[in-house]
């Protein structure tokens, strides 16, 4: 208590002081100036000559103050340093976004990668596993594919052997709707060999209608068990290209852009909507990205 007294009995002497040398200094500057806008009369200017030493020492005074105040204030803070302030605490909106987890990419397959990316990295990844078995691929990222996500070309043939479908689908069964659709595709291009990839599962209805048909129904552990099998750079190929880019945002199946967040104009649930609008009104769910 006793050294709060003191400091600030100290602040007010040396803001006394100040105001003292700032005073000074502006009657001196006054008195210096002040002659040179008098009349050349014999009684001014005799005023005028009594006036400048005048000035010029209370201007030298008030310089002397003002520095004797720039000695004293260094010395004072040099002895009585201020606090540092201590750190302020995080709002909950910053506790918040620092708690937030980074999106980080998995080290090894597993059905929470399937859960991680998109449609179109999923079809990516696809892609690349058949180009693993030997084939070459060709598939197109946007726009009506016709029933047909990626086309399989075997060097020793002319034209496609086989076509494959993917369906990015999440906690969805592949019926048998979908897969007389794709036998139908498979028909009009004259194909008797075609695979359909899911990350989900198949209904009953939909795995026989496969096994008659000459389908090739890979689900999620399907697909799974045939990573299994490639070498370990192999495998590590097959996640580089799940994880490449923003994986985890939705692809606009009508551009190829990437989605972007939305929020409606009159409140509700925020959805993906594409860049390109208005031309393109392409939206999902902000809860899943499906295709």
């Amino acid at each position: 208590m006793a050294k709060s007294r003191s400091n600030k009995r100290k602040t007010r002497a040396l803001n006394t002081l100040q105001e003292k040398g700032m005073g000074l200094c502006a009657l001196g500057l006054g008195m210096l100036i002040l002659p040179f806008f008098m009349d050349k009369s014999l009684l001014l200017g005799s005023l005028a000559g009594a006036l400048r030493p005048v000035g010029g020492l209370a201007l030298t005074g008030g310089l002397v103050l003002l520095a004797l105040h720039h000695i004293t204030r260094t010395k004072v803070e040099q002895a009585n340093p201020l606090p540092h302030p201590s750190p302020r605490a995080p709002t909950t909106t910053e506790r918040e976004a620092t708690a937030a987890p980074m999106r980080q990419a998995a080290s090894s397959w597993s059905p929470a990668v399937f859960a991680a990316i998109e449609w179109r990295r999923f079809e990516a990844v696809c892609e690349t596993l058949f180009g693993q078995a030997g084939f070459e691929t060709k598939s197109q990222s946007h726009g009506a594919d016709g029933g047909v996500d990626i086309w399989l070309h075997s060097r020793n043939a002319e034209g496609p052997v086989a076509v494959v479908q993917c369906k990015h689908w999440q906690g969805k069964a592949v019926g048998v709707k979908e897969l007389r659709e794709f036998f139908g595709v498979m028909a009009s291009h004259k194909l008797t060999h075609g695979t359909y990839a899911t990350t989900s599962t198949y209904t009953t209805d939909a795995q026989q209608f496969a096994k008659d048909n000459g389908i090739n129904a890979l689900d999620g552990k399907g697909l799974l068990a045939l990573i299994a099998k490639r070498t370990p750079e192999q495998q590590q190929k097959l996640l580089d290209v799940a994880y490449e880019g923003e994986y985890w945002r939705p692809t606009c199946a009508s551009c190829g852009v990437k989605l972007v967040e939305r929020t409606p104009t009159k409140g509700g649930a925020q959805f993906w909507g594409c860049s390109n609008y208005p031309r393109c009104k392409s939206r999902l769910p902000m809860v899943a990205a499906l295709r």
